[in-house]
């Protein structure tokens, strides 16, 4: 097992454990997550690889990618899907619960207030100041990541050139991601036909094997995790009334001319479109919430993703700021910030309920198929893609962060970064610690005129 992994969560264990976490402290765990998962879906998976397969081994790196794979093909967060994924297979459904709802509800709470000073004062210069340290710390996050997950996947030169390949595919060829992550699929189906030595290769290999870890490759899958038609009904039936029961409450209540109510129609089609991230289907919801609904101007919806970013939690919960704006400007008989809470749990609501039904309703699937060599041999090529993938938002993200005028190097985000990184990789600071300094470190620049 490589030791070098950073302690991202501030807990006082340093070596990893086989024992089975209790649901206390994994509560505490998904907790502590929601607050530091900034980064976007990249450093989110990266916190969440570095703490659970290296150092807790709650999960083996085989299944770490099994179920990470299973989410890069489902709308929604992928991050916050892991995370509820991961939480179902140790607890069952309230793990999942637990895990993916304190993804985000940190983020809710920082961000309605956040909505509420932009609206009221108009005044987040010192977000931004802050937000211009975490950047460059949070790329550092991100480049350890891409080394440590691509050192583990990459197996043979075959895996390499699918990485490349949807790298350039993505990167340069601008390709739609849900197109590379099907036709690596398709390589990796097609490649098990004919080569198949190269393309079954999710296992892990080396010191840290995998039946070291809580739930590791030669683990059957939890008697919760065995799907039934039964249970996939049940499924169904109570995620669709969760997600549509508030829906018909604000109907009754407000009526179908209100915001409100149009919000949780339109943001509940957004949720089943939400593929291939946040930047994927921003332009959609900005062009729809600006244009044909008039909930805010483009000025705003562009500071909107500016808090978006500098929150924890998936990148998508720009949609609750629009929520809260949208509302705001559009309170109809209710105070504006009633009307605009409102908006903001009601767009919240209807964007995360549906990752939770396809995580409860898919992944009993996905444990069941675990061993079929086909399916390993299909996950093994998109897990390549990936990477590639991965390191296309790492580069894009640098190239932001460093550069961000095309003619003028950043020096100070380049020294961020690179004492970040260093203090990752060499010195094993936990990324708390490297987070807070970092937006520390902003706030002081901006303040000294950097």
């Amino acid at each position: 097992m490589n030791k070098q992994a950073s302690q991202v969560i501030n807990e006082s264990a340093t070596l990893a454990t086989t024992q089975h976490p209790r649901f206390a402290t994994a509560l505490r765990f998904w907790l502590k997550l929601g607050f530091v998962s900034f980064g976007g879906p990249t450093g989110q998976i990266a916190i969440m690889h570095t703490e659970l397969v290296e150092k807790r081994r709650w999960i083996s790196e085989a299944r770490f990618l099994h179920a990470l794979n299973y989410c890069m093909l489902l709308p929604g967060p992928e991050a916050q899907q892991l995370a509820t994924y991961i939480g179902w297979l140790l607890h069952r459904t309230w793990g999942g619960v637990v895990a993916g709802g304190l993804f985000v509800l940190p983020s809710v709470a920082i961000l309605w207030l956040l909505s509420y000073v932009y609206v009221a004062y108009g005044d987040v210069g010192w977000i931004a100041a802050a937000f211009y340290g975490l950047k460059p710390t949070v790329l550092a996050i991100v480049a350890a990541a891409v080394i440590r997950i691509g050192r583990r996947a990459l197996k043979n030169g075959v895996m390499w050139a699918i990485a490349g390949g949807a790298f350039v595919a993505i990167f340069f060829l601008d390709i739609p991601f849900p197109v590379i992550i099907l036709a690596a699929g398709i390589i990796g189906l097609l490649g098990f036909r004919f080569w198949p030595t190269r393309f079954k290769v999710l296992k892990a290999h080396g010191p840290m094997q995998d039946e070291s870890a809580v739930i590791g490759d030669e683990h059957a899958s939890p008697d919760h995790a065995r799907p039934s038609l039964g249970r996939s009904m049940s499924v169904i039936v109570v995620c669709g009334l969760l997600w549509w029961v508030p829906i018909l409450l604000v109907f009754a209540w407000l009526g179908s001319d209100h915001a409100v109510f149009h919000q949780g129609i339109f943001f509940s089609k957004a949720a089943l479109v939400t593929f291939g991230g946040a930047y994927a289907v921003l332009p959609y919801v900005a062009q729809q919430a600006v244009d044909r609904f008039g909930w805010l101007a483009p000025g705003q919806m562009l500071d909107g993703l500016g808090l978006a970013e500098t929150t924890p939690g998936p990148l998508i919960m720009v949609v609750q700021f629009v929520g809260f704006v949208g509302a705001w400007n559009n309170p109809g008989d209710l105070p504006p910030l009633l009307a605009a809470t409102l908006g903001a749990l009601i767009t919240t609501w209807v964007t995360f309920v549906p990752c939770f039904l396809w995580i409860f309703l898919g992944a009993p699937y996905i444990e069941h198929l675990r061993t079929s060599e086909w399916l390993t041999a299909g996950l093994s090529g998109i897990t390549a893609a990936v990477v590639g993938v991965v390191l296309n938002l790492a580069v894009w993200f640098g190239l932001h962060v460093l550069w961000p005028e095309q003619s003028r190097v950043d020096w100070f985000a380049v020294l961020v970064a690179a004492a970040a990184l260093i203090a990752l990789v060499r010195l094993k600071v936990g990324v708390v610690a490297i987070v807070g300094c970092g937006a520390l470190a902003g706030v002081l620049s901006k303040s000294v005129g950097l």
